[in-house]
C-alpha cells in the first residue's frame, strides 16, 4: 500500500489538539492567515507521497556504496531529490535575506512529518541541511552566511554535523579533533569523526560540515569545544578540500542513507561562533535535531499504521464477532490497530505542541511570555526527542504484529519500518540521555514548575470531559487520576539524591509523555464527541495505554540501590 498524507490528521491536531491559534494571535506569522499555510500542507502531501515515496523500497533493496572514495546513492534518490529541489523545500525555515521563506516551525514540523513517511532515509538530507541552516544563522558573521545559506537554502549544497568520535559518543567533550590556525581567518582542520548521516553523497556538489573541534590550548571537555564550517569543496574554486570518506556502515535500517567515517587530513575551515562556543552553537543545531528526530518516530508510526491497518482490513482469517473473516474483528487486531493509531496521534500531538513552543518563544509580543514559551520548548524538548522514537519503534513493532509471519518477511514493508525505526531511540542523544536531561536539567533546575503547569493544563482538559458526562466523563476521569499520580511522582521524584533521581529517568520521561499525551487526546475527543474515531482512539489510550502511567510512577521514584546491589563483576557471570 503507497503511504498517503494524512491531512486531516495533521490539520485536526494543529488546530483542536495542539492549539495553533496561540501562535496566529501573535501576528508574527502571516502565512498561517493568508491560506499560505495551507498551501504548503497540500503542495507537500502531494510531492512527497506521489515523487518520494515511490524511493522508500527500492532504495533500501538498493543501499548507498563506496567506491574509490566516491559514495553512490540509491538512483530513486536522485529523482526524488530533484522533486525536492524544485519544490524549495530546503527554505522553509530560512530567512529572505538569503532566499528563505520564513515559515514557522509549526509548518515546518508537519510537512517534515510527511517527508519521512515517505522515505525516512531520503529525508535526513534536507533535516540535516535545515540544522545547517538554522546554525549558521544564529551563529555565523555575514560573510559566511552569505557565501552558504543561499546554496544551502536553494537545496543546491547540503549539510551535516560532526559530532562524534570513535573515542567520544555520549561523551562529546572527549572528542581530540584538532584545529589551527592557518593565519588568513582560516583554520586547518585534522581528525576523524564517526556516524556521519549523508556525509558524503553524489545528490549534492558540494556538503558543508559542521565540525566540532579544540583550537590550540583550549580547556579540556565541552568547555573548550569550538565548531567549524568545512565544506567538502572550497566554493572559490571547487577544489575538493582535504576531507574523505573512509568508510560507510552497513546498518540495520536506512540503508539508502550513507552513513560515513569522514577523515579531516589538513581541510581548510572557518571558525562559527566565536572560540570555545562550539556546544551553544551546535546546540541550536541539536535541539531543532531532536525534535526532527521525535518527529521521524511518528513519521514511521504513520506509514507502518497505514500498511498494517490495510492489511488488517484485508486479510482474512477465521471467523470474527462482526460476522466479517477480515482480521480486523478479532478483538486483539482491533486493539493493536487502535493503539497504534493512539501512540502515534499522542507523539504527533507532542511534537507539534513543541513546535508551537518554539515559535512563540520567537513570536510572542510579550517578554514573560517569550520566555516561558523558551522554558516550555526546553521542558518538551527531550520527551518529544524519547517519546516519538520510541512510539516509533513500538507501532513499527505491532504493525509486524499485525502482519504475523508475514511482518516478518521483507517482502510485505513492515520489517523496514521497524529497521528504519531503532537509530532514532539513539542519534542525537540517547533516550537515556534525554530522560536524564529531563530529570537533571529541567526538573530539578526549577523544582518541578514547569512540569506543574503541564500536569494543571491537562487537569482542566480532564474537567472538561467531566462536565460531558457519559463516556467522556469516565475519559475525564482516567486522565485526571494520572494527573494525580504525576503530581506525586513529581514531588518525590525532586526530593531524591540526584543518582537515585537519574535512576528513575527514563520511567519518568515515558509517564510524563503518556499523560502528556492525554491531555492531547482528550482536546480531541472535546472537539469532536461525535466522531466514533478521534473518541475510541482517545478511550483506547486512556483506558489501555495511560494506566501504564501508575507503574511508571512507581519505577521513577525508586532509588537506584537495587541497580547497585549486585556486585559488577557478577553481572557478567
Amino acid at each position: 500500500m503507497p503511504y498517503r498524507a494524512p491531512l486531516q490528521d495533521i490539520r485536526f491536531c494543529l488546530h483542536e489538539m495542539v492549539g495553533l491559534e496561540r501562535l496566529i494571535r501573535t501576528g508574527r506569522y502571516p502565512s498561517l492567515e493568508d491560506g499560505t499555510g495551507d498551501a504548503v500542507l497540500d503542495e507537500a502531501a502531494r510531492t512527497f507521497q506521489d515523487r518520494v515515496a515511490p524511493a522508500h523500497r527500492v532504495a533500501d533493496q538498493e543501499g548507498a556504496t563506496l567506491e574509490n572514495g566516491v559514495v553512490r546513492t540509491p538512483q530513486a534518490f536522485h529523482e526524488a531529490f530533484e522533486a525536492l529541489r524544485e519544490g524549495g523545500w530546503f527554505s522553509l525555515r530560512g530567512t529572505a535575506t538569503h532566499g528563505g521563506m520564513e515559515l514557522p516551525m509549526a509548518l515546518t514540523t508537519p510537512c517534515n512529518e510527511m517527508l519521512g513517511s515517505s522515505c525516512l532515509a531520503l529525508s535526513l538530507n534536507p533535516l540535516l541541511t535545515q540544522g545547517v541552516i538554522g546554525a549558521l544563522e544564529c551563529h555565523a558573521d555575514p560573510e559566511l552566511k552569505a557565501r552558504y545559506l543561499p546554496r544551502l537554502l536553494s537545496g543546491e549544497w547540503a549539510g551535516t554535523m560532526n559530532l562524534t568520535e570513535a573515542h567520544a559518543g555520549s561523551d562529546v567533550g572527549a572528542l581530540r579533533t584538532r584545529a589551527e590556525p592557518n593565519g588568513d581567518g582560516s583554520w586547518s582542520i585534522t581528525g576523524q569523526k564517526i556516524f556521519i548521516s549523508w556525509g558524503e553523497s553524489d545528490l549534492t556538489e558540494n556538503i558543508i560540515h559542521l565540525v566540532l573541534a579544540r583550537t590550540p590550548g583550549s580547556p579540556a571537555g565541552t568547555a573548550g569545544i569550538s565548531l567549524f564550517l568545512v565544506p567538502k569543496r572550497l566554493p572559490d574554486s571547487g577544489i575538493r578540500n582535504a576531507v574523505r570518506a573512509l568508510a560507510l556502515e552497513e546498518k540495520m535500517g536506512l540503508h539508502g542513507s550513507p552513513t560515513a567515517e569522514l577523515a579531516y587530513e589538513g581541510a581548510r575551515g572557518w571558525l562559527v561562533g566565536g572560540e570555545h562556543n562550539g556546544m551553544r552553537c551546535m546546540f541550536t543545531m541539536m535541539n531543532a535535531a531532536r525534535l526532527g528526530v521525535g518527529l521521524q518516530g511518528v513519521a514511521v508510526a504513520e506509514g507502518a499504521r497505514q500498511l498494517a491497518t490495510e492489511y488488517a482490513l484485508e486479510r482474512t482469517q477465521g471467523i470474527t464477532p462482526d460476522g466479517d473473516a477480515a482480521i480486523i474483528g478479532h478483538a486483539d487486531v482491533r486493539r493493536m490497530v487502535i493503539e497504534m493509531r493512539a501512540l502515534t496521534e499522542a507523539a504527533r500531538a507532542i511534537c507539534y505542541d513543541l513546535s508551537v513552543a518554539m515559535d512563540l518563544a520567537e513570536a510572542e509580543p510579550d517578554r514573560g511570555a517569550r520566555e516561558a514559551a523558551t522554558r516550555r520548548a526546553a521542558f518538551l524538548t527531550p520527551i518529544a526527542k524519547a517519546f516519538g522514537s520510541d512510539v516509533g519503534v513500538e507501532v513499527a513493532g505491532l504493525g509486524i504484529q499485525i502482519h504475523g509471519g508475514s511482518g516478518y518477511i521483507e517482502g510485505t514493508g513492515a520489517a523496514q519500518w521497524f529497521r528504519d525505526s531503532r537509530i532514532a531511540t539513539i542519534y542525537e542523544g540517547t533516550n537515556g540521555i534525554q530522560a536524564m536531561d529531563l530529570v537533571g536539567r529541567k526538573l530539578l533546575s526549577d523544582k518541578g514548575r514547569e512540569a506543574a503547569q503541564l500536569l494543571e493544563e491537562t487537569l482542566k482538559s480532564a474537567r472538561r470531559l467531566q462536565q460531558c458526562g457519559g463516556r467522556l466523563a469516565d475519559l475525564g476521569d482516567r486522565v485526571a487520576r494520572s494527573v494525580a499520580t504525576a503530581r506525586q511522582c513529581t514531588t518525590s521524584l525532586c526530593e531524591l539524591e540526584p543518582n537515585d533521581a537519574r535512576s528513575g529517568a527514563v520511567a519518568y520521561l515515558r509517564m510524563m509523555a503518556l499523560v502528556r499525551g492525554a491531555h492531547h487526546l482528550a482536546r480531541g475527543a472535546l472537539a469532536a464527541p461525535d466522531d466514533p474515531v478521534r473518541t475510541s482512539t482517545a478511550a483506547v489510550y486512556c483506558a489501555r495505554i495511560l494506566p501504564t502511567a501508575h507503574g511508571l510512577a512507581e519505577a521513577a521514584t525508586a532509588g537506584a540501590a537495587d541497580l547497585y546491589a549486585a556486585p559488577r563483576e557478577r553481572l557478567a557471570a
